[in-house]
């Protein structure tokens, strides 16, 4: 016969099971609500958008900080920290100067596959003076003296007239001297120098400095007239920088520059203008191109971290720009690279828009012209870009000349920084 089942439960068990059910029930409503909040706070935030017209270029990232420790990675946080408070733009002015001379390196943007977004300094100056006078003039010595503008329209002019803005300031009258050893319109970043010295000048006349740390503001300025950061983030900067737009602003970060190297760059006689390069690219890429370029820039990178010179020469191939170039505008371009690397170049690519091809040898050990000729490449690579040219009958100038890991700064200024406590370099 089958037992009868009982139930055997105490009351204080029963009460147990109650009050269980009861708090599983209040924590199961607690989260639901607790999910709906999340999700409401999540679908009211707006997407973060760039203002390139801004009245000030302070910006407040958000940092991974967990119970106010500062990550490793946080360095902006580790310097505003260290000054203790920020100053804002509108708030911090100086003494206003009445002459100032500024320096500032051409650079070579694209690097191969970082199309707008890796740009490297080139030891190649253009030094421009701007002064208050009684009446507007811009004097043009060396390297595109004859054709760059003269008026308003100047890259100069436009960088001084964003910093007195910036500064909230009126524009004086100002006569520009500029004396530049940089190419003019060939790829060599002109129009950057120009820039970037004109936004310096600015600020140091008007009597204004801004943020760097958590803002980047002379950037911020920089890339708002430019459009991208590969050039001018290294002509403020120097050494090689790679730039990206972060939903709010422009981020840099800089990657070594490998020991030893040298630039061969082979400049042809005519200008490459930038728009009629763009203009030959497609408006879109297929995903197998865009999977190579992110594979060539990784590439790139971690060469130039770890010093591996030898694999450059990947590291600067690409499919978004350089083939559509050399196909419609620049037909010596890869007969050049491969010309270059067979010589031994560690690679070669179009330096920015173009025309210039830019080759990176190695083996250079303290000042070239002590060092035997057989122990570096850049003899070898330089013959052979300048046979590739006259095989394709076209003119120009091969350079040599290295990176530079020190950006645009002040070397003369009136009255100057320099006090009888402390004296600057150069003695500004």
């Amino acid at each position: 016969k089958k037992k009868k089942t009982t139930n055997t439960m105490s009351p204080s068990d029963n009460n147990k099971l109650i009050i269980t059910a009861v708090g599983a029930a209040v924590a199961g409503a607690a989260l639901a609500v607790t999910c709906l909040k999340l999700s409401e706070k999540h679908r009211n935030v707006p997407e973060p958008k760039y203002i390139p017209n801004r009245s000030s270029y302070v910006f407040d990232d958000p940092l991974d900080d967990v119970g106010g420790i500062v990550l490793p990675h946080n360095h902006e946080e580790k310097m505003r920290r260290r000054i203790a408070a920020r100053v804002a733009v509108e708030e911090d002015n100086i003494t206003p100067r009445r002459l100032v001379t500024v320096r500032v390196p051409a650079t070579s943007a694209n690097v191969g596959p970082g199309y707008d977004c890796i740009g490297m300094a080139v030891d190649l100056w253009s030094e421009v003076t701007v002064e208050r006078a009684e009446k507007f003039e811009i004097i043009a010595r060396g390297e595109g003296a004859k054709q760059m503008p003269k008026d308003e329209t100047n890259y100069l002019v436009v960088g001084v007239k964003a910093a007195f803005e910036a500064a909230n300031k009126p524009v004086p009258i100002l006569k520009y001297t500029v004396d530049s050893k940089i190419p003019y319109a060939r790829g060599l970043g002109s129009s950057s120098a120009a820039i970037v010295s004109g936004i310096i000048a600015g600020l140091v006349l008007a009597g204004h400095r801004l943020p760097c740390w958590g803002s980047e503001a002379l950037l911020q300025i920089a890339a708002g007239i430019e459009g991208h950061p590969d050039n001018v983030a290294p002509a403020i900067y120097g050494g090689i920088q790679i730039g990206i737009h972060d939903g709010g602003r422009w981020v840099t970060e800089r990657t070594p520059i490998p020991a030893g190297v040298q630039l061969v760059m082979f400049i042809p006689d005519f200008e490459g203008k930038t728009s009629a390069a763009r203009n030959v690219l497609k408006p879109t890429i297929s995903r197998e191109d865009a999977a190579f370029n992110i594979g060539r820039v990784a590439i790139l990178v971690h060469s130039l971290c770890t010093n591996n010179i030898d694999n450059l020469k990947w590291g600067v191939q690409d499919k978004m720009h350089q083939p559509q170039r050399g196909e419609s505008l620049y037909k010596y371009l890869y007969p050049m690279v491969e010309a270059a690397e067979r010589a031994g170049a560690a690679c070669a690519y179009l330096s920015g828009a173009g025309p210039t091809v830019m080759a990176l040898t190695s083996g250079a050990s303290g000042d070239i012209f002590t060092q035997r000729v057989d122990e570096r490449t850049d003899s070898a690579v330089a013959r052979a870009m300048i046979s590739t040219a006259e095989q394709f009958g076209i003119h120009g100038k091969l350079l040599v000349t290295t990176p530079v890991n020190e950006g645009a700064r002040v070397v003369n200024v009136d009255p100057p920084f320099s006090s009888g406590d402390i004296t600057y370099r150069d003695n500004i």
